[in-house]
């Protein structure tokens, strides 16, 4: 079952405690994964705040669950 993402909802930005606790990595990884391509960048708000956008993180959690039952 592919979950679609609802246009009529409004985007929702997800903090990094939120992105952290739904993928399950920490913040390094994190990190480490935006630098190699493999994760979603952050939208910068302000100078000192980052977001990322939840459509994005949910996206990419699918495609991981998609590539590991594709092995």
């Amino acid at each position: 079952m592919t979950v679609e993402p609802d246009a009529a909802q409004p985007e929702r930005l997800l903090r990094l405690a939120e992105v952290r606790h739904r993928v399950g990595l920490g913040k390094t990884m994190i990190y480490a994964m935006i630098g190699e391509g493999r994760f979603p960048k952050p939208c910068k708000i302000t100078a000192a705040a980052a977001r990322w956008s939840e459509r994005e993180v949910d996206a990419w959690i699918a495609g991981v669950v998609r590539d590991s039952r594709a092995k």
